[in-house]
């Protein structure tokens, strides 16, 4: 599925209207037996609009991009808990995927958290399991979260094989030291600061929530 772009169209008037300009000075200048001075000053005039017309148009095409194109995330739709957790813990997480997923562009989410999966909701990828890489090991050490804007253009993209082969954008969000939130999204370069902001909030309420009902010996 491509995304539409609504300014396409007024982005390419300036270079069709300049160029059109163009042509039709040329053509006027062919089929004209005898210049004069003030055709020749109209002229130049207009060889500097059209010229101008066409550099808006070109400078357009830079400052006004495409919006990335959107895809259909190849996966089942649907909700997998771990079913060693408590109804408590199943609750807060349920709140928590659900509200990113209605108020972000996340297509498929996976919460990691003691070495187990959690949750697994959205377009579910085909390996249930989790096995960090250089990427999440990253962030469960540092406890910093990493947006990969466009998954397609990392070497490492290999290790988010639970998450759907067409993800285009990840973000991994740590909760804690122990676990983390995986985003994946149909779109890429499509998280907002605002998102970023959202999805940091509620990692924090889900940390806390999780450091103080879990232990590591619950989940075995």
């Amino acid at each position: 599925m491509m995304a539409s772009d609504p300014n396409r169209i007024l982005r390419l008037i300036p270079l069709f209207a300049g160029a059109l300009g163009g042509i039709l000075l040329l053509l006027n200048r062919l089929t004209t037996v005898q210049l004069t001075e003030s055709q020749a000053r109209s002229d130049v005039v207009g060889v500097i609009l059209s010229g101008v017309l066409i550099l808006v148009g070109l400078i357009w095409q830079q400052i006004q991009p495409r919006s990335p194109d959107a895809v259909t995330l190849i996966g089942e739709e649907g909700i997998e808990f771990n079913p060693n957790l408590s109804d408590s813990i199943k609750t807060e997480l349920a709140w928590a995927s659900v509200m990113l997923l209605k108020n972000t562009v996340t297509q498929s989410l996976v919460v990691y958290y003691q070495d187990q999966v959690l949750l697994r909701r959205g377009i579910l990828g085909e390996n249930s399991q989790v096995t960090p890489g250089k990427i999440l090991k990253r962030v469960l050490e540092t406890q910093k979260p990493v947006y990969l804007v466009n998954l397609t253009l990392y070497p490492g993209k290999i290790e988010f094989d639970y998450l759907p082969l067409n993800t285009q954008g990840v973000i991994c969000q740590p909760l804690g030291s122990n676990g983390a939130i995986i985003l994946g999204a149909n779109i890429p370069r499509s998280y907002t600061k605002q998102d970023e902001n959202w999805l940091e909030g509620i990692a924090d309420k889900l940390t806390l929530t999780l450091e103080s009902e879990l232990n590591p010996t619950k989940l075995q």
